[in-house]
């Protein structure tokens, strides 16, 4: 049983890392349309006659969703009835499972009825939210059998409150980049970093605004992982985890901004579009790893623990 469940786990994670990427598909194509107003069937009928691109793009994307939303639940079951002892599992089964549903809800709201661009731009956080949930869910199910010392990582309050701060503010760099697309003006600036090559103007609309306010939080963004990157390097060298983790959280910010400006060299190549989008979610993984860090560490010390945490899991 917990090999079939470590299989399953590792299935949703790549499950939901693969709906992501579809909606991002969905959008950059400008499918959302592709199955008239009806949901959850294709302009009512659950194998329309006529398909074309775009409706195949939308019907794969419904379809993707509601298999990896039967795998989640499943896995959630699972490690509920078979794995007792994990004690996160409970907070992390939910977040999956509830924000799944919302961008699920989300997703319908917009096929019946249309939405606005500002609430649409959600649609993006909120599944990444829920693939975090997921990741660190299947973490969880891979420390079974192991034993992990929270106290073997040590944060101080400096990088606490930046590791905290950092992650809440990628959720706004994410919700304006989703906010671009969606307004489709990813293309309104077409020049890279400056908006059309200006130095001292101001953006002379509400797209400009929208493009050049998603490269400005993009760039504190990247100084701020550099930062929080160097303060690893200087007082966390013996400490492999958190080390190599903000090493890898700069790397993954550098080919998020590198992607960026391609898209807008390219003239939105579809492919350097979704490799934009994988790496924010990858970057968000594991930024969410961190923060359950310390949580971990917190809870640690709350209960004054002096000795490592035993996560050798029993497994029915």
């Amino acid at each position: 049983m917990q090999r079939r469940i470590k299989r399953l786990a590792i299935f949703s994670t790549l499950g939901m890392l693969l709906l992501l990427l579809g909606g991002a598909l969905v959008t950059k194509t400008g499918s959302g349309d592709g199955c008239g107003s009806s949901w959850p069937l294709c302009h009512g009928q659950f194998i329309p006659n006529e398909i074309n691109a775009e409706l195949l793009i939308e019907f794969s994307h419904r379809l993707v969703t509601g298999i990896v939303s039967i795998l989640v639940l499943v896995l959630v079951v699972l490690t509920w009835k078979h794995m007792p002892n994990i004690p996160e599992r409970k907070f992390l089964s939910i977040l999956a499972i509830a924000f799944i549903l919302i961008q699920s809800f989300i997703g319908a709201l917009t096929v019946l009825f249309g939405q606005s661009d500002f609430f649409l731009a959600l649609h993006f956080g909120i599944s990444l939210i829920s693939f975090a949930g997921v990741l660190l869910l299947t973490l969880l199910i891979f420390e079974v059998d192991k034993k992990f010392s929270v106290q073997s990582v040590h944060f101080d309050r400096r990088l606490k409150r930046h590791t905290i701060g950092v992650t809440v503010y990628s959720l706004v760099v994410i919700y304006s980049g989703a906010l671009v697309r969606h307004m489709e003006a990813s293309l309104i600036c077409p020049s890279w970093p400056l908006c059309n090559n200006s130095v001292v103007g101001l953006p002379q609309n509400l797209y400009e605004w929208a493009q050049m306010g998603h490269r400005l939080a993009a760039g504190v963004l990247f100084l701020w992982i550099f930062y929080i990157m160097i303060l690893s390097i200087k007082h966390y060298r013996n400490q492999p985890v958190l080390y190599y983790g903000w090493v890898l959280a700069f790397i993954l910010v550098l080919l998020q901004a590198t992607t960026g400006a391609l898209t807008i060299f390219t003239q939105l190549n579809l492919f350097i579009a979704l490799l934009h989008t994988l790496f924010i979610s990858c970057l968000f993984g594991l930024l969410s790893f961190m923060n359950f860090l310390v949580y971990r560490i917190h809870q640690n010390n709350s209960r004054h623990a002096t000795r490592p945490i035993d996560f050798n899991y029993k497994v029915d």
